[in-house]
Formats: C-alpha cells, sequence, structure tokens
C-alpha cells in the first residue's frame, strides 16, 4: 500500500483498563500518528499490554478509541480489524502446525491473485522467510517466528500496527531485522505502535516514545524525531 493509502491516526482519549477492581491503564492519551513508530515504554506490569489489548477489543476499556474519524470504543474485535487494526501479541502466537506459506495465508484477503500480491510482499520484508514457506512454523527459530507473526498482520495491510514486546528474547542482528521491518512499514504510511521493556530499542526506532508508568502515561518524551 502506498503511503498516501494510509492517512489515519490512532488517537485514544480518556482510556481506563480494569482488571476486575484493579486499574491496570488509568485515564491515557495517546497518537499513534501514520507514517511513524511510536514506542509505549515501561517495566513489566506498567499496563503497556492491557493497552495494546484494549485498543483491539480484547479487554474491556472505558474512554474513546478512533482511527480516523472512525471511533472504535464500541466495536467488537472482528470490527476493528476490519477497520485497519492489526494485532500482534507478545510470544509471537503462529500457528506451529501450519507452514508458513500457510500461516501467512491464512490471514490474507479472499481474493487469490491479491492474495498472492501480499503474501510476495510479506517474503520481500522477511526475506529469511522465503526458503522456509513449506516449513513448519513450529520448526523456525523465535526471531523467524517473529518475523512471520508480523508478516501475518501485513497479510490484512492494516492502517496501524500494535506490536506487543517484538524484541523480547531474540538475538541482536535479529532485533536488527525487526527494527528495519517496522521502519519501512512506517515510510509506507502505515501507524506503527509498539510496546517495549527495551528502551535502547525504542532509543533506536522511535519517532515518538512515550512512558508508562503502574498504568499512567508520563509527560511527553521525544524521540529521534519530535512527532
Amino acid at each position: 500500500m502506498s503511503p498516501s493509502q494510509h492517512i489515519n491516526a490512532l488517537q485514544i482519549e480518556g482510556l481506563t483498563v480494569r482488571h476486575g477492581g484493579v486499574v491496570a491503564v488509568a485515564d491515557a492519551a495517546l497518537r499513534a500518528a501514520p507514517g511513524a513508530i511510536t514506542c509505549l515504554v515501561g517495566m513489566n506490569g506498567a499496563g503497556k499490554s492491557s493497552l495494546l489489548r484494549a485498543i483491539v477489543g480484547l479487554a474491556a476499556s472505558e474512554g474513546d478509541i478512533s482511527l480516523g474519524t472512525r471511533n472504535l470504543s464500541r466495536l467488537p474485535i472482528e470490527a476493528r480489524i476490519h477497520a485497519g487494526i492489526a494485532y500482534v501479541p507478545e510470544g509471537r502466537r503462529v500457528f506451529p502446525g501450519l507452514t508458513v506459506g500457510e500461516n501467512l495465508l491464512v490471514a490474507g484477503p479472499s481474493g487469490a491473485r491479491l492474495r498472492r500480491q501480499r503474501l510476495d510482499r510479506a517474503l520481500d520484508l522477511f526475506p529469511q522467510l522465503r526458503p522456509r514457506i513449506q516449513d513448519r512454523a513450529w520448526q523456525l527459530s523465535g526471531g523467524q517466528q517473529q518475523m512471520l507473526a508480523i508478516g501475518r498482520a501485513l497479510m490484512a495491510e492494516p492502517d496501524v500496527y500494535l506490536l506487543d514486546e517484538p524484541t523480547l528474547g531474540l538475538a541482536p542482528q535479529i532485533i536488527d531485522d525487526v527494527a528495519g521491518s517496522l521502519r519501512q512499514l512506517a515510510e509506507e504510511g502505515a501507524a506503527i505502535l509498539v510496546a517495549e521493556q527495551n528502551a535502547g530499542f525504542a532509543e533506536r526506532v522511535a519517532d515518538e516514545i512515550v512512558t508508562i508508568q503502574t498504568g499512567r502515561i508520563m509527560p511527553d518524551r521525544p524521540g529521534r524525531i519530535d512527532t
């Protein structure tokens, strides 16, 4: 998808997430702009995953979640994904018994030609996966599984990518590959929101860094480009 086609920013206002009686995220406000990587940085338990899960509809929340002019707050998860949200959870969660190709195609559109185009694009973004396309996902390394998880999200050509701890447990070279892929997706116009404990990775890739502590968004802290 060309950069001009990604026109929708993700905006959250007054977002509160509760797990039982415990407030995991309190009155959060955040914007992820098209063409930019926003990193949500915080320690384990700070509320990063809860915030991403609320955006995609996996966690109940209060407040407003918008994509462009469309309010997603009361929509089910399927409608949010259809609207242009893609979610790559912590731990990758590929389908281990399916091949690399099957993992990608199952997330693609219905038309055969368009599915092939997007498959080729995912394999171009992650060339390590091309020679493994007939291998089962469980046979891949952790880094290759992470590439597969991001590639599967790409098959829907979303406006927004939500990635939860994408560098967790990865070797430095694979982290570099993941960083390069996220930068390419942003340059093509997508909004990228990454929840990350690795502050060094965030400093290196982010256009904007947002800090979260015990469920609260801290004052603005710009990354290498102030958006």
